[in-house]
């Protein structure tokens, strides 16, 4: 496993380590190791001596052993909306495990201690350097990029069992796919107004959530403030910002994932990730 940049338009690989040998394997001591490392990796990313063809590569998660995996609740109005619930006046903010993360294309693994397992689409907040106290104003400045999340959940050990708390039901292994790739700030300064991103999920081809992430209740800046005002974040930790109506478990009659089942999720300008549904 080691780190590619993507190119543009034939979507190959230049392999920068191979380029570069200095340049770390890992996408989290790339981060860790600053702007130094990043302008090298930039430096060898002009280089097509080594480029790998999309074909030939499996494409793993950018970010699989990070510190940090924290979520935000109820962030879109219509989210909000579809539960009954009003629209909250401060980020609610719960997590996953680092053992969650799944590759792009992997299979998720439906237990068989779960019933209802739903899907939910995300855009993911990379953190490129240690941020605490952060203002919202230099929040973008402790961004490395934005990725693709899928925040699978088992509802009925979210919202029935364990107490009715959140985190059983979101931390099983495999329940946080991600990828295909961490799209920079360079390409993404703002994904709320700037560049709006489309966001949608489809189950077995049928797209299920459709929105855009200009529709966000609290945005990266915002949800950076607040956060960093009670944990300090560390580079390669992950926030996945919270999903768009129409997730499973809201619909009449609820949907529930079962063995098979495909659930693809998109964002524009960073990429689709699609994984198989695996009763284990």
């Amino acid at each position: 496993v080691r780190v590619g940049i993507e190119l543009p338009e034939s979507h190959d690989i230049v392999d920068v380590t191979a380029v570069d040998t200095s340049i770390p394997q890992r996408m989290l001591d790339v981060l860790r190791g600053g702007e130094k490392v990043l302008e090298r990796l930039r430096a060898a990313a002009d280089d097509k001596s080594h480029v790998i063809k999309a074909s030939d590569a499996t494409i793993k998660s950018p970010i699989y052993d990070c510190e940090k995996v924290l979520c935000i609740g109820m962030n879109y109005v219509d989210h909000c909306t579809e539960q009954n619930l009003p629209v909250p006046e401060e980020p609610v903010v719960f997590s996953k495990f680092a053992s969650c993360i799944a590759d792009p294309n992997s299979d998720i693994i439906k237990s068989p201690i779960v019933k209802k397992l739903d899907f939910e689409v995300e855009l993911a907040i990379v953190i490129g350097k240690e941020a605490f106290r952060v203002k919202a104003t230099e929040a973008m400045d402790y961004v490395a990029g934005f990725t693709v999340a899928h925040d699978v959940s088992a509802r009925d050990w979210q919202l029935e069992r364990n107490g009715k708390q959140w985190l059983l039901g979101k931390a099983f292994d495999t329940y946080c796919p991600l990828g295909p790739a961490i799209v920079t700030c360079e390409d993404i300064p703002d994904p709320h107004n700037q560049l709006q991103l489309g966001i949608r999920c489809r189950v077995n081809g049928e797209t299920m959530q459709d929105s855009n992430t200009n529709q966000l209740v609290f945005k990266t800046q915002a949800i950076i403030e607040w956060v960093t005002q009670f944990v300090t974040l560390k580079p390669g930790d992950l926030i996945l910002t919270g999903t768009p109506p129409g997730v499973g478990c809201f619909r009449n009659p609820p949907v529930w994932l079962k063995d098979g089942d495909v659930v693809e999720v998109e964002i524009d300008h960073i990429g689709c990730i699609s994984n198989t549904v695996r009763e284990n």
